[in-house]
């Protein structure tokens, strides 16, 4: 049996972060823009890019809606860049 898998550690919102800014790089949409679709400072969209701000399921939809993206895609990338 293997042993248990680590609890989340801050490098795995930096994946999140990171899946999240290279959908809103392929979408062609600055931080700032984003930022004004939200309804948030342009400060919380570079926080959850760098991993610095955790995001919940409801959150992340939001976000990816407004990136006119695919949640179920970008999750997909997120479970393959994870460690096992």
């Amino acid at each position: 049996m293997r042993a248990a898998a680590k609890w989340v550690q801050p490098k795995h919102y930096l994946i999140v972060g990171s899946a999240l800014a290279v959908a809103r790089q392929r979408a062609n949409i600055t931080q700032v823009e984003l930022a004004r679709r939200l309804g948030k400072p342009q400060s919380v969209v570079s926080a959850i890019e760098a991993g610095h701000r955790r995001l919940d399921l409801v959150e992340f939809t939001v976000i990816v809606r407004a990136l006119e993206g695919d949640p179920v895609g970008i999750v997909a990338e997120i479970v393959r860049s994870l460690p096992r």
